[in-house]
């Protein structure tokens, strides 16, 4: 005889009471023969919750697949089916069940506080569970390449895979220009003409000093172009970032560059662009203490950005991407500055840096004509002559 929708409903309320009661086995045969009775849904969970208590792994499990056929994003089956592999030993499969809980969390508004603790539970669980697979995954690697570690790209596509670090691609904000490689930083070696600039830091500070003697020869690095809508920069015209222009818009800079000769000089021997009424761009950055510029990203991942360290009080560090490296008086860095990097002078004195723009080497000479020619066309658009 079939089991009516009334008889059923009765025998999973039997069985909730013989669940709290502590009568496993009872709450078993009563969960299992409504779930059975094809009148009702089956209370798939409560007869896991039942077989949890009862010792039966295998029963659990079970109940738990057949819930979630149905529903396949119920927080705790999800976590009660990832606690099941984990007793069994499958801790990727249990990973798997817990991040996909907390997922399906995430989206929804509110949770009941038990699931809430459940919940906190999950997350901790998965914490530990990536701290035991990093150190298995470091730990058998190192033993294979005797005893030493992962290196290069190969370190940083593992520490990608562990959460460790981010993906950072180029984002820039005006061109973006395809097929190139994803690099922060580049090696200086990678630069011979950098050695002549380099050589000429001596010349280039003592400018700089000249320079520095001068109330208002810095001005804000950021502010508003008068044709162009309001700037929303943090630093806007504040004097904690700021410029002193050799190179503007692709023209030296009058008044600026005359007192600079040597600088400008040691300019010639890099690969600036040449691009009328863009490049090239080259000038001295001033970081005053305490300032942090925020992470952002530059116009067009055509050019790399190149700089000379000149007052370098330390604790003073630059990111771009997931790498951080701090200045050193003498030696350049170069960097693509279309992925997002930021700045910090956490020391008590002035952080300075001759900052000029230098193609990217990847370019070949008609790629570089071509983009010059882009953007000159871009230039002669729409500019005006000005307003009356």
């Amino acid at each position: 005889m079939a089991t009516s929708a009334a008889e059923a409903e009765a025998m999973i309320r039997s069985g909730v009471a013989a669940l709290r009661a502590g009568q496993a086995g009872e709450a078993i045969r009563l969960l299992r023969g409504a779930a059975g009775a094809g009148s009702v849904a089956p209370p798939w969970f409560l007869l896991a919750q039942a077989c949890r208590h009862g010792g039966d792994g295998q029963g659990e499990a079970a109940a738990l697949d057949k819930l979630l056929e149905t529903e396949p994003r119920h927080l705790g089956g999800l976590i009660m089916r990832a606690d099941c592999h984990l007793r069994a030993g499958d801790r990727r499969a249990a990973s798997s069940f817990y991040a996909t809980a907390l997922s399906a969390a995430a989206g929804q508004s509110q949770v009941s506080p038990m699931m809430a603790n459940e919940l906190r539970r999950a997350e901790a669980t998965v914490a530990e569970l990536e701290r035991d697979f990093a150190d298995h995954l470091e730990s058998t690697l190192r033993e294979r390449f005797a005893g030493g570690p992962l290196t290069g790209r190969v370190a940083t596509a593992v520490d990608l895979m562990l959460g460790r670090k981010q993906v950072f691609l180029q984002q820039p904000k005006s061109f973006y220009f395809p097929g190139l490689p994803q690099i922060e930083f580049y090696e200086r070696s990678q630069f011979p003409w950098l050695e002549d600039v380099e050589a000429a830091i001596p010349d280039i500070r003592a400018e700089l000093e000249a320079v520095l003697t001068e109330d208002g020869a810095f001005i804000p690095y950021v502010e508003s172009e008068p044709n162009r809508p309001p700037a929303t920069h943090l630093l806007l015209n504040d004097p904690r970032w700021g410029v002193f222009h050799l190179w503007k818009q692709g023209a030296p800079v009058a008044g600026n560059a005359e007192r600079c000769p040597r600088t400008m000089a040691a300019l010639e021997r890099a690969p600036m662009p040449r691009i009328r009424g863009r490049s090239p761009m080259a000038l001295f950055s001033l970081l005053r203490p305490g300032a942090h510029i925020a992470g952002h990203n530059g116009l067009l991942n055509t050019r790399l950005i190149c700089h000379v360290p000149l007052i370098v009080p330390g604790r003073c560090r630059l990111r771009v991407g997931n790498e951080v490296r701090e200045w050193e008086e003498g030696k350049a860095l170069i960097f693509d500055d279309s992925i997002e990097h930021e700045a910090w002078n956490d020391s008590d004195s002035l952080r300075i840096v001759l900052l000029f723009e230098i193609w990217r080497p990847e370019l070949d000479e008609m790629e570089r004509a071509q983009i010059t020619a882009l953007f000159e066309t871009i230039e002669l658009y729409g500019g005006g002559a000005g307003e009356d």
